[in-house]
């Protein structure tokens, strides 16, 4: 057996919180560290999960331990900071989705990882959903996607932060969806069109609801309707899923077993197989990964792009038409070559010989 890899922990809020407890589920890490710029909350949290003899410090530089590998868990804003820092140490690196607030963040946070040679990964904790995966493997079996669509309604009272962006569902949540459509279609979108809004019964000062239709590269639509302000026979905070295909017809609520009917009118079964879910699964895609020099899910490179189909999105409900992703992505790779200052990013930036080919959607 393999010798636990050791894992730096930035990050003590709530979402901290979970990933501790995921950290100490898991026998293949040990938790060696405890960052947060509130150092007695990352005390607080690390003896309330059983890391009483774990250091805790205000950052990487501060805590002097030796590691394997950092969990950035941070509020985005401070992702591009934290993650580049512990990739310019040498560490690999698990980061919360998502990657970073803005494409052009992305891109610096492509650079920083092919300048260290180490891996950067996003948790897309949607991609280890057990039923989200037997969906996927429905897919497969019918052939072709036409279609795919879903229905997102919630009606959370946040307070804070969210109820003051002003585009808080596809800011904040809308990336889930977008992130998983890529990997339930197999292919790569294209282009945008989206409308947000906020209703006038709605709590957020910002557009809590929003439609979007992406044209993928094979051709598939996918559409998304979703709201923050829908109170009353909500979905499931994965949404509700429907999939139409050359050979059927598949649907999945976001919770339960997915159900799908060939065109015979023959039930294709599901197969929901015992696996880690949701960050846990994140955790141990990540872990083999680092042990197996093998590229995971949602690595940064391809990431990009569901962050890309975010900002698109944003950018149509502004102005009212139609944004293509590769547009969305040379801008913002025009900007950080203006804006990056550190000589070896700069470097690393300026030897891409297309942006659209280093995230993946060119050959």
């Amino acid at each position: 057996m393999p010798e636990p890899l050791r894992l730096l922990q930035v990050g003590a809020g709530g979402m901290g919180r979970a990933w501790l407890r995921t950290i100490a589920d898991n026998a293949d890490v040990d938790l060696a560290g405890l960052i947060d710029l509130d150092v007695p909350l990352a005390r607080t949290a690390a003896d309330e999960h059983g890391y009483g003899d774990v250091p805790v410090a205000a950052s990487l530089a501060e805590l002097g331990v030796e590691a394997d590998a950092v969990i950035d868990v941070t509020v985005p804003v401070a992702h591009p900071t934290v993650s580049v820092d512990a990739l310019q140490r040498g560490l690999p690196v698990l980061c919360e989705k998502p990657l970073a607030e803005t494409v052009r963040e992305c891109l610096v946070m492509v650079a920083a990882a092919e300048v260290s040679g180490k891996l950067l990964m996003v948790s897309q904790s949607r991609r280890y959903f057990r039923a989200g995966n037997a969906f996927a493997r429905q897919l497969a079996g019918l052939g072709r996607i036409g279609s795919l669509s879903c229905e997102f309604s919630k009606a959370p009272h946040f307070s804070g932060f969210r109820e003051r962006m002003a585009e808080p569902l596809l800011v904040d949540m809308a990336i889930h969806q977008f992130d998983l459509a890529r990997k339930l279609i197999g292919s790569e979108p294209v282009s945008v069109y989206c409308e947000s809004y906020n209703p006038d019964w709605s709590w957020f000062d910002g557009n809590a609801a929003a439609s979007a239709i992406f044209r993928f590269a094979d051709g598939t639509r996918f559409t998304f309707t979703g709201s923050w302000c829908a109170p009353g026979l909500e979905t499931s905070w994965n949404g509700r899923w429907r999939a139409s295909a050359s050979g059927g017809t598949a649907t999945w609520d976001g919770a339960g077993a997915p159900v799908a009917e060939l065109a015979s009118g023959e039930a294709l079964p599901a197969v929901v197989l015992d696996e880690p879910e949701e960050i846990a699964g994140s955790l141990v895609e990540f872990v083999d990964a680092v042990r197996s020099s093998t590229i995971p899910q949602s690595e940064v490179h391809a990431n990009v792009v569901s962050v890309a189909m975010v900002e698109a999105a944003v950018r149509s409900a502004s102005t009212g038409s139609p944004v293509t992703i590769a547009d969305v992505l040379e801008a913002a790779y025009e900007e950080t070559l203006e804006t990056v200052r550190d000589p070896a990013l700069q470097a690393a930036l300026k030897a891409w010989p297309n942006v659209l080919k280093v995230v993946g959607l060119e050959a």
